[in-house]
Order: structure tokens, then sequence, then C-alpha cells
């Protein structure tokens, strides 16, 4: 299935590379040896989680159906709109996020702000409608990004205390 959504997204604008670069930058400054390689073997193995694809196909069908016209109001004029306050986007694409856990939700919220590389782009308002998938690449290279540093072999780990 995870080629099913790589074609979803593509037809989007987005490629795994894409994404991989956005998870390059997140993680190169805290593991020198890591390799766009491992940055695209990352995102993909995120792609495959069958609830992560879930949470793409709902997020870009929504983008789509509003670019269409053919969501109900109010929430057509609030995609048209990419509304400040809908945050809905945003929450979904925490169910991406949330597969790596913390360190996935603040890089989320990094990527959210700043907007690098294809999200700026996508973020940007142009013919199409972009409203969910912006949030689900930042999601996807978030939680990408947080795989490779909970597998980084060089990170400290700690045991815990013996108890009596």
């Amino acid at each position: 299935m995870a080629s099913g959504i790589e074609a979803w997204l593509q037809k989007r604008g987005v490629s795994v590379a894409d994404v991989a670069e956005i998870v390059y930058t997140l993680q190169r400054p805290y593991n020198p040896d890591l390799t766009m390689e491992q940055c695209d073997e990352s995102v993909r193995a995120v792609l495959v989680k069958r609830e992560v694809q879930y949470v793409l196909y709902t997020g870009i069908a929504l983008d789509e159906l509003a670019e269409r016209r053919l969501l109900p109001e109010p929430l057509q004029a609030i995609m048209e709109n990419d509304e400040s306050l809908y945050g809905v986007d945003e929450t979904l694409a925490l169910g991406i996020t949330n597969v790596y856990g913390m360190i996935g939700l603040t890089s989320f919220g990094y990527l959210d702000k700043v907007k690098p590389g294809i999200i700026r782009q996508l973020n940007l308002k142009g013919e199409r409608i972009h409203v969910f998938l912006d949030d689900l690449v930042a999601g996807l290279a978030a939680a990408a990004s947080a795989r490779i540093a909970h597998q980084d072999p060089k990170a400290t780990r700690y045991d815990l205390p013996e108890t009596n």
C-alpha cells in the first residue's frame, strides 16, 4: 500500500525525496554521519504504517474535495480561506507525529512554524488547496526524523537503577 500513498503524494506535488530533505535538515545537526539515503528510507518506513496512510488519504481527499468545491458550507469557505483557527489540519497531522513520540511532536511544531522546503511551497496560496497536505507533510517529516533519532546508535543510553 505504500506505493499507493506515494502515488497520491506525487499527484499532489510531493515526493519522498522532498520529505527526506526536510528530515535530513532536522537530524543532521545531531547525527553528522546521516545520509540522504537513510532519510529516504525513514520516510518510506513511516509511510508503510497503515495509520499514517489513512491519515494522509483522508487529508489529501479533503483538500481535493475543497478544490472541486464539493464540501458543504461553512467548511468549503474555511478550506478556501485556510482559516488560521481551523486547527483540524494540525490535529490530523499529529496522528502521524505520535507514531514516534514526543520528539516527533516538537519537530512538528518547529516545521509548522518555519515551513521549510516543500512545506512552504504547499502552504503558498495558489490554484490548489493544501490546507491539510502542508501539515501532513510536516507530520510525516517529523515522524521520520524522530524515527532516526530513536535509532541513533550514538545516542546516550541510560539504564534504570536497580531496585531492592
